[in-house]
C-alpha cells in the first residue's frame, strides 16, 4: 500500500515538473522566497489591526509567531526522521525532471506548505466573522506550496501532508488563543464571536 502511494505521488510529481517552462523559472523563484509575500503580510497586519483593535490584535500576532516556530521545528522533526530525499536530490530521477533549485535537506513533509497553510487556517478562523471573503487567504499557501513542486524540491504527498500537519497544529493554537483571549478581553468575547458590523473593537 505505501509503496503505492509512493508510486503515485513520484508519478504525479513528474507529470507536474514537466509542465515548467524556463519562460516561468523566474516567476516561480520569487514566488518561493517568503520576502515576496511581505506585502501580503503587512494588508493580513492592517486587516487585524483594523477589525479587532491594537491590544487584540498583537495578541494574534504573538499567537501565530508561536504558531510558526512550532509548526517549522516540528516539520523539521518529520523531516530528519523520514529522511526522503527531495526530488531534485534523487538520482533515480535526474533524467525525468527539472530540478531547477536543488537543497541538501529532506522533503518530507513540506515546511512552506505546513507553515502557509497554519497561518492561513489560524487567520481565516480568526478574521472571516469580519471579512466575507476571508476564504481567497488559502490561495496563498496553494501557490506558495506548488512553487516547490514547479522547482523541483517536494512531491504532491510532502505538500498535501505539510497542509494537513499545519491545519491540526492551527487547531491547537486556536484553542490556546480562545483561553487568553477570553481572559483578556471579557467585555469582547460575545462581540468577538459574535460580531454585527465590521468596526474595529477598542479594548
Amino acid at each position: 500500500m505505501v509503496e503505492t502511494l509512493l508510486e503515485l505521488d513520484r508519478n504525479l510529481f513528474i507529470y507536474l515538473n514537466s509542465l515548467g517552462s524556463e519562460t516561468f523559472d523566474g516567476f516561480w523563484l520569487f514566488i518561493t522566497k517568503q520576502i515576496n509575500w511581505i506585502p501580503i503580510f503587512a494588508l493580513i497586519a492592517y486587516l487585524v489591526f483594523k477589525h479587532l483593535g491594537w491590544k487584540h490584535a498583537l495578541l494574534v500576532i504573538g499567537m501565530i509567531a508561536l504558531l510558526i516556530l512550532i509548526t517549522d521545528q516540528t516539520t523539521n522533526l518529520f523531516k530528519n526522521g523520514f529522511q526522503r530525499l527531495r526530488p531534485g536530490s534523487n538520482p533515480d530521477l535526474a533524467a525525468l525532471i527539472r530540478a531547477v533549485q536543488t537543497r541538501k535537506s529532506f522533503s518530507f513533509i513540506s515546511g512552506h506548505a505546513s507553515n502557509s497553510m497554519a497561518a492561513a487556517f489560524f487567520l481565516y478562523k480568526v478574521l472571516k466573522p469580519y471579512l466575507k471573503y476571508m476564504g481567497f487567504i488559502f490561495i496563498w499557501p496553494l501557490i506558495f506550496a506548488y512553487s516547490r513542486i514547479y522547482l523541483g524540491l517536494h512531491y504532491p504527498g510532502d505538500i498535501l501532508c505539510g497542509y494537513v500537519w499545519g491545519i491540526l497544529m492551527a487547531l491547537l493554537m486556536l484553542r490556546l488563543y480562545v483561553h487568553f483571549r477570553d481572559k483578556l478581553f471579557p467585555r469582547q468575547k460575545e462581540e468577538v464571536d459574535n460580531p454585527e458590523n465590521s468596526e474595529p473593537l477598542t479594548d
